[in-house]
Order: C-alpha cells, then structure tokens, then sequence
C-alpha cells in the first residue's frame, strides 16, 4: 500500500449528528410523495430549493417492499428532515410515513393536496414547510467522521469490455482500502454474478455466510429462469462482451479481494463494517412483483437504502445519471467514453489500459475523490441536478439480520 493510501485511511472530515446518533455527509430536506398524482406537486415544490430531494412511489395500491425502502431513505444519515406529500385516496398514507420518520428524531410534516386546495396552494404550503425545514438544519450540529464510519455502495450500468478489467477493478482496490481502514463496503447485482457459485463460496469469511452467499445464488439463477433473461443487454454486447459468464467476472471484480461477510436485503444496513453483499432479487412470490434490476436508477437506490453515504457508479458506454439522498460517483474504465463525456463522468479509470496509472495508484486516486465527496465536494452528477429515482412494486420478506461482527 502507497504512503498516500496510508495517509488516506487516517482522514477525518466534519460530518451532520443525526438525532438517531448516525452521521451523514450531506444535510437534505427530502420531499417524499406517496402516489404518481402527487409527483407533479413535490418535485414543484422542491424545486429551486437548495438542498432539498424528491424521492416518491406511482403506486396506488401499498406495497411492503416500496414503503420499507421509502421509510430507509427518509431515515438515511444525509437526509435531515421529511415533508411527506399525498393526493389523499391512496393506500400508502403521507401521515403513517410521517409519524415512523418523526421516531428517528428528524423534523417531519405531511399534508394531502385534496386537503389544501389542489396544486398551486399546495405547492406554496410545501415551499413554507421546506424553508422553515432548511433554518432549522442549519442548526445540525457538526462531528468528526471518518472513514471507518462511511459506508460506500457499488453498482454498474452500460458496461463493456473495459468494465471488467479496468472500471470495476479500480473500484474494487478502493473497496480494499475501505475495508481495510475498518469502513463498509457495499456491492449488488447477483444476478450479475451467474456461473460464480464456487467463486462467491470462496470469498465468505465464514460457514455462516457461505450459506447465505449459495441461497442469494440459487434464487438469481432461477429467477433468471423464470423471467427467461440474464442480467445482459444489447449494450454490452456492443461494448465486446460476450455472454453473462464474462459479464459476470467484470461484474465481480468491482467488490476487490475481501472476504464477504454475508447478505442483506433491500434497506436493511450492514450490521457491522467489511464487505457485503446486498441481494436485490425478488423473493418467490405469487404475484411477482418487479424484475431485478429494472435498470441501473432502481439498484442504485437499493444501495442507498441500505445506508450508502456514496454510490460508485462504473459505467463503460457511459451514463448521464444521478441520485438524490446520497451522492453518485461516475467512473469509466473506457477513456474514449470519459473524453466523450467528461461533464457527466467522475473518474477515468481507462488509464490503467493505457499504463499511465496501474491499479494501487487508482485505488488511491479514487480514495481521495471519495474523501473529497465525503467533506462536501460536488460531483459532476450533483453539479448537473441528476436526482434520478425508481421505487417499483416487489415483494422480499427482510427477516431481522442475526449476524454479528466477524474477525
């Protein structure tokens, strides 16, 4: 490991004390809306707001899986306070959302639009609400955080041949730093992962999480088998890569040579730090809600919900997504990709094809762009106002982790 690395994993940076005791490295006021005939209110409402995120459900009828994930991302350590919007006929309830916030210790209000008089009135009530939301966060009380306290999600979209052994490669030796200097790691997308069975088994720290590792497996191969289609599309063949097999080993490589602790579902937090695998797929359900992943927004949302402080997205085609509630990292391992879209993308990590960076330096690079985003740096994403989200219908029974800690 480099001097620089070394002097990366002792860095600390000032970060937002949440009521719940958990720190976040971004001080938000969410607006949450709970059906699609609300969208068009919230995101007005939240709009030339600074600080201040949409996320919301279309859905008219409730749906575990959605209102779990809602209430994780209106509890996530960057969001500091919650404006709940209804229309006022749906199942999932604006005050209900509210009250469970409201226990974590964040400011929250809600209010239905057919209560306050239709769009512009409510538009007008929500603006009030956030900017009286906004005065109290510049009260939040600020603490040292380090990187032993973040927690860093991984995901891909539009990956090509440069993905495997360049983009998620680089990732995958910041994800050992992380780990190493006692931080979380998250990465997803199993069904990335098919024909890898043994390789996943290897990688477990223990008995226990082996057997957790081979039940995610098992599920993803047959829900590819049921839905009659792999985690693979059009673009990637495109971009040189030939079947999900090798998809799979670039897919892989993103999450470095740590040992896996074990699985968590959707909006569950890894209970203790290293690396973990966080299983997306729906669980056997007679109504099978949702394909996994519908697209690359929808994943990354997933990883926030478990608590991500930053997502590292990797993509080789290139990408023009963002995120609200936690920042989105973009990172290329093509380099004609990054001169295409310098403003879009973070990080070129296609300097490893060329040899003018080889993989401990990238590591470290990316380190130090992380730290920079953890101590309030703006990505390109965020730069841009890319807050994209995608909340769907599915169905995954999340029983309570009883997992501990694992040398």
């Amino acid at each position: 490991m480099s001097d620089k690395s070394f002097k990366n994993r002792s860095a600390t940076w000032q970060a937002y004390l949440r009521p719940d005791g958990r720190k976040g490295i971004r001080n938000l006021v969410l607006v949450v809306y709970t059906v699609e005939c609300a969208k068009h209110v919230a995101h007005a409402i939240a709009a030339g707001e600074r600080d201040t995120h949409v996320i919301g459900f279309p859905g008219c009828y409730d749906n575990a899986y959605a209102i779990r994930l809602m209430l994780a991302l209106a509890r996530h350590p960057n969001v500091g306070a919650v404006l709940a919007v209804g229309l006022g006929c749906e199942y999932t309830q604006p005050e209900r959302l509210a009250a469970k916030v409201s226990e974590s210790g964040r400011p929250t209000e809600w209010f239905y639009i057919q209560q306050s008089g239709g769009t512009a009135a409510s538009i007008a009530r929500g603006k009030e609400i956030v900017a009286r939301m906004r005065d109290e966060l510049r009260g939040t009380r600020r603490v040292e955080m380090s990187l032993g306290e973040l927690v860093i999600g991984a995901e891909c979209g539009g990956s090509d041949a440069t993905s495997g052994i360049a983009g998620n490669p680089a990732v995958g030796r910041m994800f050992d730093r992380l780990v190493d200097a006692g931080g979380t790691a998250i990465f997803e997308e199993i069904v990335e992962m098919i024909g890898l069975r043994q390789v996943l088994v290897d990688r477990a720290t223990n008995a226990a999480a082996a057997e957790q590792l081979v039940a995610a497996y098992d599920k993803a191969v047959e829900y590819c088998r049921d839905v009659r289609q792999c985690s693979i599309a059009p673009g990637n063949f495109a971009g040189g890569i030939t079947t999900i097999e090798e998809k799979s080993l670039g897919a892989f490589s993103k999450c470095g040579s740590r040992p896996i602790q074990g699985v968590i579902k959707v909006s569950q937090p890894p209970p203790c730090p290293g690396l973990w695998l966080l299983d997306s797929v729906p669980d056997p359900h007679f109504m099978q809600f949702g394909y996994t992943n519908p697209n690359d927004t929808e994943g990354i949302m997933d990883l926030i919900a478990a608590g991500s402080h930053i997502i590292l997205f990797i993509t080789g085609r290139g990408s023009v997504i963002g995120s609200p509630v936690a920042p989105l990292v973009k990172i290329t391992g093509n380099s004609e990709t990054y001169r295409n879209m310098s403003d879009d993308i973070d990080f070129d990590a296609g300097r490893l094809l060329s040899g003018q960076r080889n993989l401990d330096e990238l590591g470290d690079e990316l380190l130090d762009l992380v730290i920079d985003v953890a101590t309030g740096t703006l990505t390109k994403p965020e730069r841009l106002g890319h807050r994209e989200y995608f909340i769907t219908y599915k169905h995954q029974d999340t029983p309570p982790l009883e997992i501990g800690c694992r040398a």
